[in-house]
């Protein structure tokens, strides 16, 4: 089971996001001009799905040059940002890397001054908030976590609209997903049973998306933590 390591203290994350000139403000936008061509996107299909036991999230793991070019085979496109939470990377690489360090500061800090977790309801509504008003550059994430209400999954559009629901799909490979999701997914499946049907739905994408392939990340969130491996898409029967 991987552990919620944060990169540092609470208070340095905060100063570290005040400090990095590198790092946008957040309500700023961006300035200067910029090649859209040479901008790494991770193009990707992600899917969530929620269950009784706790939410299982996949994605794909490649990126690409304006759409057009394989720039990496090996992109972890999910990312925990909360003891039993983790957020999907789509768009451009660098606002989603932005968005879950800006994300995960925010948690931190909210265990530190309050001594609990955040709750998924905060930290969806946080999420929808920094991406309607942060410089993340077309985000579309999902959000999956658990609390003491139960497993949630949640889609954040790039106006900051949050909608949660039993499952779903982001990225270019989601018409393809969507078809094989509505197809096979059931209500009161078990973890094991999403987690096969949210690579059946990666797999399929990836035969049909280019900006989609190379393997799948799979985030299996419950109330113990978040567990995150990478696996070939040969691994799994059809």
């Amino acid at each position: 089971m991987q552990g919620f390591t944060p990169d540092s203290l609470p208070g340095e994350h905060s100063r570290r996001l005040e400090t990095d000139p590198d790092e946008p403000e957040l309500g700023s936008l961006p300035t200067g001009d910029r090649d859209e061509s040479a901008v790494n996107e991770t193009g990707t299909t992600t899917i969530g799905i929620a269950t009784a036991d706790g939410v299982v999230i996949a994605t794909d793991k490649r990126a690409s040059l304006g759409g057009r070019f394989v720039s990496n085979k090996n992109v972890q496109k999910v990312e925990q940002i909360h003891p039993t939470a983790a957020l999907t990377l789509v768009g451009s690489v660098g606002g989603a890397q932005s968005f879950v360090r800006s994300l995960r500061a925010e948690v931190n800090l909210y265990e530190a001054r309050r001594g609990e977790n955040m709750s998924m309801q905060a930290l969806s509504t946080l999420a929808g908030n920094f991406a309607r008003g942060g410089p993340f550059l077309a985000i579309r994430p999902i959000l999956g976590g658990v609390d003491e209400d139960g497993s949630h999954v949640y889609s954040i559009d790039p106006a900051g609209g949050v909608m949660e629901d039993s499952y779903t799909v982001t990225g270019s490979g989601m018409t393809v997903a969507y078809g094989t999701l509505e197809d096979r997914y059931e209500e009161e499946m078990s973890i094991e049973e999403s987690r096969e049907v949210a690579v059946a739905g990666v797999k399929a994408a990836s035969e049909r998306d280019a900006a989609s392939g190379n393997g799948v990340f799979i985030a299996e969130i419950t109330a113990d933590g978040v567990d995150i491996s990478d696996y070939d898409l040969d691994e799994f029967e059809d």
